[in-house]
């Protein structure tokens, strides 16, 4: 029996996309060297830690990720794919380096397209578009958790974290534009925050 109910969260390693600054989106770009580096910083975070049940994507490095952190756990014996916790989906963006965006439209529409909370991408999702799946997936992660008394692991995305947090955390639209999600961290979460 699990007394106090865990979740923990964190972004996959640096990938390829990542290191040359293209938008990723639904692309599936491998983990770097640096990546798989810092996804064993997670994994040896994670080590004492006991979960049962581990989240990831159908992407290649949410899988990548995830696989370095499960040689750690034995006691996980479920893996589920949920793509509600996917990357943001930068549409027509999607592989198209920073640089030629702001060279064709200026420094201030790729901010505003990077990290304002409302603007979408031609064919892509903006921020409120994320927070929408990933507040179902928390609705349904705790009430999975609650039921069957487990510790989860979630092996998740940039901008999917940033709107996990920014329901979890109750932060405002402005925090939660401004936050740079690191490759190396885990973001606990406990059974208080789950009521």
């Amino acid at each position: 029996m699990v007394k106090n109910l865990h979740i923990y969260l964190f972004r996959h390693g640096e990938t390829t996309y990542n290191r040359n600054k293209i938008f990723t989106g639904f692309h599936n770009p491998p983990l770097t060297k640096r990546g798989i580096k810092q996804a064993n910083v997670i994994a040896r975070k994670l080590k004492n830690k006991q979960f049962q049940l581990a989240f990831y994507t159908k992407l290649k490095r949410s899988k990548q990720t995830l696989k370095i952190v499960l040689k750690y756990h034995p006691e996980c014996k479920k893996l589920q794919e949920d793509n509600r916790i996917i990357e943001r989906n930068y549409g027509q963006l999607n592989g198209t380096t920073h640089k030629d965006y702001i060279k064709k439209h200026g420094l201030e529409a790729f901010n505003k397209i990077h990290r304002d909370f409302y603007a979408r991408p031609s064919k892509g999702e903006s921020f409120a578009d994320v927070e929408k799946r990933v507040s179902e997936f928390i609705k349904y992660l705790i009430k999975l958790m609650k039921k069957d008394k487990i510790n989860v692991a979630i092996s998740a995305h940039g901008n999917s974290i940033r709107l996990f947090r920014k329901i979890m955390e109750n932060a405002s639209i402005k925090e939660t534009c401004k936050w740079v999600i690191p490759y190396d961290k885990v973001f606990h979460y406990t059974k208080s925050r789950l009521n």
